[in-house]
């Protein structure tokens, strides 16, 4: 019985404490993963990061267009599945396991970001500071507050950052 509570503890603090540091998982729809990469327009053998890349389905679909893909993520249960899930793809995808706040990002081309509203304004100020190229960023339902995207189809708001 203690093995049941024990489970139950983990699987909380691995899906509801990462609220603490960004949002917790939901996977991104199909519709919205497509229309994202299509937005962010990345070429063959540009690169794309994601911030708290849950289950790795975008960096996949990433990989499948050939693009490299870089995924963070800090749910140690997440970061397991996203191996599996992108397994296939392993020379172009690398998932860290870490809070995206505390780990260097990768230069990169574009960014896909699903982060809920409160944590807008800290990744709109990581943005401006420390880049040393422009960068393209999906958001996926949530706005950055205060910035015009540039376009907005099927909930993702594209952004560019310079």
């Amino acid at each position: 019985m203690i093995y049941i509570y024990l489970a139950v503890v983990l699987l909380t603090v691995c899906f509801c404490g990462v609220l603490l540091f960004g949002a917790p998982y939901l996977p991104t729809l199909e519709k919205q993963r497509k229309t994202a990469l299509d937005l962010l327009d990345l070429k063959k053998g540009q690169t794309l990061l994601e911030p708290g890349s849950g289950d790795g389905r975008i960096l996949k679909l990433a990989a499948k267009r050939g693009i490299n893909a870089v995924g963070i993520e800090l749910n140690p249960i997440m970061y397991l599945v996203s191996l599996l899930v992108t397994f296939r793809y392993r020379k172009k995808i690398k998932i860290v396991w870490g809070d995206f706040w505390k780990v260097d990002w990768p230069e990169a081309d574009g960014i896909f970001l699903f982060l809920i509203t409160r944590y807008m304004p800290k990744f709109d100020e990581k943005m401006k500071t420390g880049r040393k190229k422009p960068v393209k960023v999906a958001s996926f339902a949530f706005p950055i507050p205060g910035k015009k995207p540039v376009k907005e189809k099927d909930g993702v708001f594209l952004y560019e950052y310079r």
